[in-house]
């Protein structure tokens, strides 16, 4: 147990030494009603989670095959 438990104290503080030094975020853009500038535009995420979605349901079902082909081999 000892042999794990330093290897992973190292990679934790390895990993939060990465994280705290992180960049701060950039500024909030101006006031629109001022004229500098409007909302920031975000990356759209529907069509790559309606595939993730599709996968994991592939996979779902695949397993599910998979399981009650062992069970049914075992009886």
């Amino acid at each position: 147990m000892k042999k794990l438990i330093y290897p992973l104290l190292i990679a934790t503080f390895v990993s939060l030494t990465v994280v705290v030094s992180a960049d701060p975020p950039p500024p909030p853009p101006g006031n629109p009603s001022t004229g500098g500038g409007g909302a920031p535009v975000g990356a759209p995420i529907d069509g790559g989670l309606i595939v993730l979605i599709a996968l994991g349901a592939v996979y779902g079902v695949i397993k599910l095959y998979q399981v009650r082909k062992v069970d049914l081999e075992k009886d």
